[in-house]
């Protein structure tokens, strides 16, 4: 039995070297097999890739913006076998690439808050939390989103959506993190002037929170964030002009919010955020 288990690995170790196209003459020769047990194999293997691909097609389409490995995750098979498959029918998910450029400082003088964060790992939630807020273009109208996001379950704990760019809505933003789980123990942003503004680190710092700033022009700094606003996009979808009112954008808007807590899988984690806490915590998933 080990004779035939180590007979079929070598089989499909030379079935992968394609580039060198060897005759199943010489491979049934060499292998003292005969040439239908070599066709069979090659027969197998082509009806798992098109059921694997198949798969995958389903799987990014509810999820477009997964990659191979958490593609593997969702259909418990090997990353490898799950990106020569795509590569094979050169399938390839939408991935937006996170664009960090530096950014002028315009003269304005740091915050005055060092990086709290930098090289530090959260071992339990409600530790480390991170802010940031992006634009989402509707119908020619520019809507801001505010999230704050758990750094140990990566789960976006608050947010608040605007069409005004004030502190307010980071503010809001930031009660509604406060609101539904309490309080942290540092909340990072990065230094733009909601983050800076007085009525926003006011209230971090009477809550007993520590404010933690990146450096300027280091939008790395706060990596979490750019992520999250990177894929949020994709998972949202690219034509927002489908939405025909306001209300229906919003309301897509939190239930994509809704997606990545409870359904998305995270790569590091391997596991959607809120089971992820829910499994540290002992909880039921």
């Amino acid at each position: 039995m080990r004779w035939k288990s180590q007979k079929k690995r070598e089989i499909s170790e030379v079935l992968k070297i394609k580039a060198k196209h060897i005759p199943k003459k010489l491979i049934s020769s060499t292998l003292k097999l005969s040439r239908r047990n070599l066709y069979n194999q090659n027969t197998k293997q082509k009806e798992a890739d098109l059921i694997l691909k198949e798969q995958v097609l389903k799987v990014l389409e509810l999820n477009p913006s997964y990659g191979h490995r958490r593609i593997a995750i969702e259909l418990g098979v090997g990353k490898n076998r799950v990106r020569r498959v795509m590569r094979l029918f050169g399938i390839k998910p939408y991935k937006r690439k996170a664009r960090w450029t530096k950014k002028k400082d315009w003269g304005q003088p740091p915050s005055g808050y060092p990086n709290l964060i930098k090289g530090s790992s959260p071992i339990k939630p409600n530790v480390f939390w991170a802010g940031d807020f992006t634009r989402l273009i509707w119908n020619q109208k520019i809507i801001y989103l505010a999230t704050f996001m758990d750094l140990f379950s990566r789960e976006i704990v608050g947010w608040s959506i605007s069409t005004k760019h004030t502190t307010e809505f980071v503010v809001e933003a930031y009660l509604d993190a406060v609101g539904n789980f309490g309080i942290p123990k540092i909340t990072h942003t990065d230094q733009g002037s909601e983050y800076k503004s007085k009525d926003y680190t006011n209230l971090v710092e009477s809550l007993g929170v520590k404010v933690s700033h990146s450096a300027k022009a280091s939008p790395w700094e706060n990596g979490y964030q750019e992520s999250f606003f990177d894929n949020f996009k994709t998972d949202l979808g690219l034509e927002f002009e489908r939405f025909e009112t306001i209300g229906e954008f919003v309301e897509a808007i939190h239930k994509t919010i809704f997606y990545y807590n409870n359904q998305r899988i995270h790569t590091k984690l391997k596991m959607p955020p809120t089971r992820f806490k829910q499994k540290f915590l002992n909880l039921p998933v």
